[in-house]
């Protein structure tokens, strides 16, 4: 009953009341990055969700469209300001999501929605986590997400598919919240640092695989 039907009207109303009471946060921010970064505000990229369903996930930028003399984009290290890291390290980059949370794209609570290219590298059983609706934190978030390595975090979704409870639910945002208010960088999505490697690796693993058959 909670998984199906109240899950979906908790996240309606609780990210209606976040926009509604953080607006004036929202709006401040909006004006920083305008400032400090440039245009657009918003970063913008695809994302699967639930049942691998495309959608776009909004968050605040954090890094600037710095080029080389060849017209390349520098390093995201280079490209990483003091402001976008403390927007990281706060989370506060993350606020946006909330209207993807209304729309229903995403749900407060879940596996975080990671990159479209992924996809043909998980498992079938790491294919669970996109049984339900993506998450603005999750349980992989709170059980040091930048600390282990890829086959533990997507147990960890895997883990929170399986046992999707309100009790889950209450215990993986309390957890978040402690993190944050600890200023902490466990919650941090660090999208280059952690993220970017997956597919290589998969891809190195499957390999690895094909060879030891062949040789078998």
């Amino acid at each position: 009953m909670y998984k199906k039907c109240i899950k979906r009207a908790l996240d309606f109303l609780l990210s209606l009341c976040g926009i509604i009471v953080l607006s004036p946060i929202l709006l401040v921010l909006c004006i920083l990055v305008r400032v400090k970064l440039g245009s657009p505000v918003l970063f913008r990229q695809e994302r699967p969700g639930k049942n691998e369903k495309i959608f776009t996930l909004c968050k605040f930028r954090t890094m600037t469209d710095e080029k080389d003399e060849n017209g390349r984009l520098l390093p995201d290290a280079v490209r990483l300001t003091k402001f976008g890291r403390f927007l990281r390290g706060t989370s506060l980059d993350e606020l946006p999501e909330l209207f993807n949370i209304l729309k229903g794209d995403m749900s407060i609570i879940g596996p975080r929605p990671l990159l479209v290219s992924y996809l043909p590298y998980y498992s079938e059983r790491e294919k669970l986590r996109h049984s339900v609706r993506p998450g603005l934190t999750g349980l992989a978030q709170v059980s040091g997400r930048n600390y282990i390595d890829w086959d533990r975090r997507l147990a960890r979704d895997v883990e929170y598919v399986e046992h999707l409870t309100f009790g889950m639910d209450v215990k993986v945002l309390w957890l978040t919240v402690k993190t944050v208010l600890g200023h902490t960088d466990e919650v941090a999505e660090d999208t280059n640092a952690v993220e970017g490697n997956f597919a290589e690796i998969r891809r190195k693993r499957m390999e690895e695989q094909r060879k030891a058959q062949v040789s078998d």
